[in-house]
């Protein structure tokens, strides 16, 4: 595995999902396996989990780690090639890409979709330029069409949830006053493709994620008909796809509510924060004792470790 930009990166899914439950148990087994390695961190965006577990798991690995926010701590990145730099951006990413390369041995990214232009966020140019210009490993902390890393958590999560039936799991969108990008939707949905479980999308209409990814999965537009009988019911917003950015409603007539969650199985809750209480989720179903809300925080770490310890075996 030369980069982890996505979860088809893995040399074996279910492999690190295991390797990822063997170091929950056991954190520190390869505590000296990064030793004298420099884990860098760079943020074009903010982070809670994402920053700390990614932090925690290659200090559980030995590593050193740098962090750096791009939003005010770096000068502005040029991506594209060919330009006239006369503009705000001071340093181009060939540059930027190959000096990183110089002061650590792997490098992790966190850079959100623009959501103004579906071709230019689809490229993923930022996480992908680094992959093109960097000497070292890449690994994604969420682009602009994924989030791998919350994705390996939640195949932990359910895995640790495991029920003797094949589960019914559905992704449900959920109200947003702000309009938020397709990642968590689009890396969640990738990894069910690996699961033996019975996956359904519920979604308004014009809502619909990108038909690339969703391809043969389910799709409803009627969110009680999807929550029926389900053992899984993962929580998220995401904007308009076709009409790429947008908010086409602001209504809670699909906010997740104690009422919808009794037509389920009696499902586990699950969303990868921060979550907007009362906006997507009601207060009743996040503090409910089936929310595996902090669970799946906890597991980023060894998600995270799993990662950076199948990069380290692969060096």
């Amino acid at each position: 595995m030369k980069h982890f930009i996505s979860l088809n990166d893995l040399p074996d899914f279910k492999q690190a999902v295991a390797l990822a439950k063997s170091l929950k148990q056991q954190p520190y087994a390869f505590e000296t396996q990064g030793k004298r390695k420099t884990l860098g961190l760079l943020f074009f965006n903010p982070s809670l989990r994402t920053r700390l577990s990614t932090q925690k798991a290659a200090q559980n690995l030995g590593f050193n780690t740098i962090v750096m926010n791009f939003s005010n701590e770096a000068w502005a990145l040029e991506f594209e090639d060919g330009t006239e730099m006369r503009g705000i951006r001071s340093e181009h990413v060939r540059e930027a890409a190959a000096v990183v390369s110089q002061y650590c041995d792997m490098v992790a990214i966190r850079a959100f979709a623009s959501l103004s232009n579906k071709e230019q966020d689809e490229a993923d140019i930022v996480v992908n330029s680094f992959a093109k210009y960097a000497d070292i490993p890449v690994i994604n902390m969420e682009s602009a069409v994924g989030h791998p890393l919350q994705a390996l958590a939640d195949a932990l999560t359910l895995e640790e949830h495991a029920l003797p039936h094949r589960p019914k799991v559905v992704l449900t969108w959920a109200p947003h006053p702000k309009a938020l990008p397709h990642a968590v939707g689009n890396s969640f949905t990738n990894m069910m493709r690996y699961q033996e479980a019975d996956y359904v999308i519920a979604n308004p209409e014009g809502y619909d994620l990108n038909p690339e990814i969703t391809k043969g999965i389910p799709v409803l537009h009627n969110q009680e008909e999807a929550l029926k009988d389900a053992d899984f019911v993962y929580a998220k917003n995401w904007c308009s796809y076709s009409q790429y950015g947008q908010i086409l409603r602001t209504d809670n007539e699909w906010l997740l509510t104690e009422e919808k969650m009794a037509l389920t199985n009696n499902a586990k809750f699950m969303h990868c924060l921060p979550v907007r209480r009362n906006i997507v989720v009601a207060d009743g179903v996040i503090d409910h004792a089936n929310s595996l809300v902090i669970e799946q925080a906890n597991n980023r770490t060894y998600a995270a470790q799993a990662v950076l310890k199948t990069l380290l075996d692969h060096a």
